[in-house]
């Protein structure tokens, strides 16, 4: 199964929560802990873009 290019950039607009790899990433890229990730995502929903904000706000 070959992933397309739509496919890639649809996954990389969100952020699973669930996937610890995900939520480390964003964690280090924003400078807060692991845990604010999670709380965001469920704040904002899984829209990385909502959660880089949510994150820049804080």
């Amino acid at each position: 199964m070959a992933t397309t290019s739509r496919g890639r950039s649809q996954d990389r607009a969100r952020v699973a929560g669930g996937q610890d790899h995900e939520v480390k990433y964003e964690a280090k890229k924003e400078g807060v802990p692991k845990s604010e990730v999670k709380e965001t995502v469920k704040e904002v929903g899984n829209s990385r873009k909502k959660v880089e904000a949510k994150l820049d706000k804080k």
